[in-house]
């Protein structure tokens, strides 16, 4: 339940303070409680059979906020002991939760999502602290996972199973949807609040017990929403949080007890945790990296095109798996560079908690390098730089972690400016003579996640859709995330797995079908009679 101290405070302080910071007791009071693992910052506690629990770790990690490097908390490295706590108490839990009403666990969210509601402020007000996204962004973070909180209250149409009476003689035949029993999810930094409401929501409402591991960079989120989870109703031991780097993912991936494991992040992450989860009999669903790519043909909207290809690919500070980091100008880039170039430089780079900032900073100063250093190997490749936001300064902010927006023009397909997913404010933009050409360099990228097509033409539009190899298709639509009640489809090397996240697919990957036949015929050898009109019933004979 969340803090009385907590509650005070959100009726009387603001988020920020005068200096556009992020006022730090306020959000704490939300995560850890204020024991100390260090002299000067709390400590993040673990979630275990429905209590927050300090660990006894030897190894901790800082939680920074990327605007300042300010320590906001320490994680500790969950112990094996704790761990194995921690997916003991979830299949304890299991047995009642799974024979509990769906109408029952469904209310458990109703609840849930109004409690979100009323919290959501505060939710992103911790979002912006560790993550560094703006405001805004942090906002719609949490909404578009509260969006799948709102889908979990209504999985009873989708759960429905198949029935066939009579597929013999006196025998029926049906299909059900079980829970798993223990599942667990590994949740990436760039998202969360989002993530983590992907996975527990869903499989919890279905009747599973889950072990959510949030990401080490910024777990004050997945507390608060863990917290909320246990005020809207959630039984002990049905949600529990475990903390850590490497070593807590192998242990999920490795104890025989979970059975199924939910991934977003890199690649390298992802393809580790799909093989070594996989060859352990799991199931696995590892949602990826992605080059996502916006191709604009010459009658597109000029105003709105530009508009979207600048929010889609600086907004969030590129750090999202739909950003779209790569355009493709079917044509030449040359009427569309002037407009392009005064849409980015307008924009302003600050910390997220500052009002009027488009771009907060990148989560890590190793994030921030890679991205310029991507930047660079462009232009040592024979890209040119149409905007450097290298070296960007942010005034009472010299230590965070921001990169200005930057574009890159004269793109080819074998650079690694193009190959790499950068995960930072940068957009590579390619040309292509034909639609055609356009969509054969989409398709021979790796990744296959997200993709946008800008044009007026609707012929244009139905090619596109059909022909590009890729999961999510925009058609005048930057970044097309689906809506709960569909599913996030990325294709290729965005994903490992057979189904994919919320939806139908996401609750299917939570649950297992199992085929009933039964049969009442009546075989009972003590009746010297059959009962009128049943005489003749599981045989040839016609009744008497």
């Amino acid at each position: 339940m969340i803090s009385a101290l907590t509650a005070k405070l959100a009726r009387s302080k603001s988020v920020l303070n005068t200096a556009g910071r992020i006022n730090v007791a306020y959000v704490r009071g939300f995560a850890s409680q204020p024991e100390l693992a260090t002299d000067s910052a709390p400590s993040v506690k673990l979630l275990i059979n429905g209590e927050f629990v300090e660990s006894q770790a030897t190894e901790w990690v800082d939680v920074t906020n990327p605007a300042t490097q300010e320590v906001v908390s320490r994680l500790p490295e969950t112990t094996s002991g704790e761990f194995n706590a921690a997916v003991q108490a979830a299949k304890e839990a299991f047995p009642k939760w799974r024979n509990t009403p769906l109408p029952t666990r469904s209310r458990v969210m109703f609840k849930l999502q109004e409690l979100i509601r009323r919290n959501m402020d505060e939710l992103a007000a911790n979002v912006t602290l560790e993550q560094g996204k703006t405001l805004p962004d942090a906002k719609g973070d949490v909404f578009r996972g509260l969006e799948v909180v709102e889908y979990a209250c209504n999985l009873a149409p989708d759960l429905m199973g198949d029935y066939i009476e009579n597929v013999s003689n006196g025998m029926d035949t049906y299909s059900v949807r079980q829970p798993l029993g223990v599942v667990a999810g590994i949740c990436p930094f760039n998202f969360p609040a989002m993530i983590p409401l992907w996975m527990f929501p869903i499989a919890c409402t279905v009747g599973n017990t889950f072990v959510l591991k949030p990401s080490e960079k910024d777990p004050g989120a997945a507390m608060m929403l863990a917290e909320l989870a246990l005020e809207a109703g959630l039984p002990r031991g049905v949600l529990n949080i475990v903390h850590g780097t490497h070593g807590t993912v192998n242990r999920i991936l490795d104890h025989p007890d979970i059975k199924a494991v939910s991934f977003v992040g890199s690649d390298r992450a992802g393809r580790y945790i799909y093989e070594r989860g996989s060859a352990n009999g799991k199931r696995v669903q590892a949602n990826m990296g992605a080059k996502n790519h916006a191709v604009i043909l010459p009658d597109a909207n000029p105003e709105a095109t530009v508009a979207a290809l600048t929010g889609a690919a600086f907004g969030a500070a590129g750090q999202r798996c739909m950003a779209i980091s790569a355009a493709v100008f079917v044509g030449g880039i040359e009427p569309w560079k002037d407009a392009l170039l005064e849409r980015a430089k307008a924009l302003t780079v600050g910390p997220g908690a500052a009002a009027g900032t488009d771009v907060g900073p990148l989560i890590t100063p190793e994030a921030k390098d890679r991205a310029a250093n991507l930047i660079q190997s462009g232009l040592d490749q024979g890209a040119k730089l149409l905007l450097d936001g290298r070296g960007v300064k942010v005034p009472g902010f010299e230590s965070g972690n921001f990169l200005g927006p930057s574009l890159l023009s004269g793109v080819k397909p074998n650079m690694e400016c193009y190959k790499e997913e950068i995960f930072g404010p940068v957009l590579v933009c390619l040309e292509a003579e034909t639609l055609d050409e356009a969509i054969s360099i989409v398709n021979g990228n790796e990744h296959g996640n997200g993709t946008a097509l800008f044009t007026r033409s609707g012929p244009a539009a139905r090619k596109f859709q059909n022909e590009v190899e890729v999961g999510m298709v925009g058609i005048n639509v930057p970044i097309p995330v689906p809506l709960p009640f569909f599913s996030f489809t990325g294709w290729r090397g965005s994903f490992h797995g057979d189904l994919h996240m919320y939806g139908k697919a996401g609750l299917q990957f939570f649950t297992q079908a199992k085929t009933i036949t039964t049969n009442w015929k009546d075989t009972d050898d003590h009746r010297s009679k059959r009962a009128p009109g049943l005489d003749a019933v599981g045989t040839s004979a016609a009744p008497s």
